[in-house]
């Protein structure tokens, strides 16, 4: 797998934004077969920077259910793997010029 193919997208929210700004940490939705090795050369690779950590975790899927003309349809959504990268110091990664 190259860089490309283990990260689909950063995770840009208000508790993400406030572990990039205290904690130098980058959170991002990653293949769920990668290990932590693989996130850690991809990040390095793709934005230049030093990784001193990285932590996973597998977010479940959860169950939904809408009421659809008198029946109810039920369904649910995808799991999927985070991973919560922590930067060196002096080291940062610019998020929002992609957008």
């Amino acid at each position: 797998m190259n860089a490309t193919d283990i990260l689909k997208r950063p995770i840009l929210t208000e508790k993400a934004n406030l572990q990039q700004e205290k904690l130098r940490t980058y959170a991002f939705k990653v293949d769920k077969r990668a290990n932590k090795l693989e996130i850690k050369t991809a990040i390095e690779q793709f934005y230049g920077v030093t990784v001193l950590s990285v932590n996973t975790a597998v977010a479940p899927g959860k169950n939904k259910a809408k009421q659809v003309v008198g029946k109810v349809s039920i369904g649910k959504t995808s799991s999927y793997k985070k991973a919560f990268v922590r930067v060196g110091e002096g080291d940062s990664i610019d998020l929002y010029t992609n957008i």
